[in-house]
């Protein structure tokens, strides 16, 4: 019996499982929360530790969830498959918050694009799942973390943080800091646009990392998008954005040579191909309009929060030495700004698709 049979048998027992549990292994490359793969002589199954300090709430989290998941289903949609407790419960709550998913054979995940047409089908992923939510009611979503993509509120953050300079940092970082201020006009288009109902509210994973796909291992083709513990209400701009944000880079997040940091528009397109494509049919104008722009507020906001973080003594970011959030700034604002210089051939790529 594996040391983890003895840890988490009794806790795998309290579900709903069919067969016998015969292994409890590790699984996953996942940061938040305890992941593991539970094996019964029947079938496969993945049993998480919820992290209750990231979320609060595993309530709220797990109605989210659920809902969202029955909507998919009750369309045929391929997608996660909560396992109840044995008591009916959609978690299980203890000394700790336990929760169970079938695993979903015969697919593989992608911590990279290794090419181009992986990066499309990444957009068409998170396209069709937009496009499969655009009739339910987003407003029925609790937001797991508070005001996560309120750019203003994370603006006013950055200001306080700025204003107390606690670890004596801004005389470093003063051409990074001057950025941001200078662009604080840019920063409440999507809320304003949320608020007065110009822009739609939906149902947004956002986390729209390239792992969070499960590709067929045959044909290549998504099969489902995972790792739900962040779907709230938002704005379409925010999943498309970050996407972009992401993986339309040259570097990495935390490259220090900015030389090689660069946006690369034909990655933009690929994403954009995909992307498009699947919401041709529920993407307002006004959202068109403003995606290039969620592209680049995705990554000022991602950029002011690594600098709030830097100036505030690298308490909510890990670092592995000193200044890497700002490194990391550094590439998010690199970014931001050739995304604002190429507004216009962005939109000019995103009116083709949709025309």
């Amino acid at each position: 019996m594996t040391d983890y049979i003895k840890e988490y048998g009794e806790v795998a027992a309290q579900f709903a499982l069919e067969g016998k549990v015969t292994d409890i292994c590790p699984y996953g490359e996942g940061h938040i929360n305890l992941t593991l793969l539970v094996t019964t002589d029947k079938k496969r199954y993945i049993l998480q530790k919820m992290n209750t300090r990231v979320f609060p709430d595993p309530d709220s989290l797990m109605n989210n969830i659920c809902g969202v998941t029955e909507h998919l289903k009750a369309r045929g949609i391929e997608t996660l498959n909560v396992v109840p407790t044995k008591d009916g419960k959609s978690f299980l709550k203890t000394d700790a918050c336990y929760r169970v998913y079938d695993f979903i054979e015969n697919t593989v995940t992608y911590q990279t694009a290794s090419d181009i047409n992986v990066f499309r089908n990444s957009g068409k992923a998170f396209g069709e799942f937009q496009n499969y939510l655009a009739e339910f009611d987003a407003s029925k979503l609790t937001e797991t973390i508070k005001r996560f993509h309120d750019t203003p509120k994370r603006f006013a953050d950055f200001k306080a943080a700025l204003s107390a300079d606690a670890f004596d940092r801004a005389k470093d970082c003063k051409p990074e800091i001057d950025f941001i201020l200078s662009h604080e006009n840019t920063y409440g288009i999507a809320m304003e646009g949320l608020k007065d109902g110009s822009l739609p509210l939906r149902v947004t994973h956002n986390d729209t990392k390239l792992n969070n796909i499960l590709m067929d291992d045959k044909s290549g083709e998504a099969r489902a998008v995972i790792d739900l513990d962040t779907i709230m209400p938002g704005s379409m701009l925010f999943d498309f954005g970050d996407s972009i944000r992401f993986g339309a880079s040259t570097a990495a997040e935390d490259e220090k040579d900015l030389d090689k940091v660069h946006f690369d528009i034909n990655l933009f397109k690929a994403y954009a191909e995909g992307y498009c494509g699947a919401v041709k049919s529920s993407i307002t104008k006004r959202e068109a309009e403003l995606l290039p722009y969620g592209a680049y507020l995705m990554t000022i906001e991602c950029g002011m929060r690594f600098l709030s973080d830097y100036l505030s003594g690298d308490t909510y970011f890990a670092t592995k030495y000193e200044g890497h959030n700002l490194v990391r700034c550094r590439t998010q604002i690199k970014l931001a700004g050739e995304m604002e210089a190429q507004f216009a051939a962005m939109g000019k790529i995103i009116d083709e698709i949709l025309a």
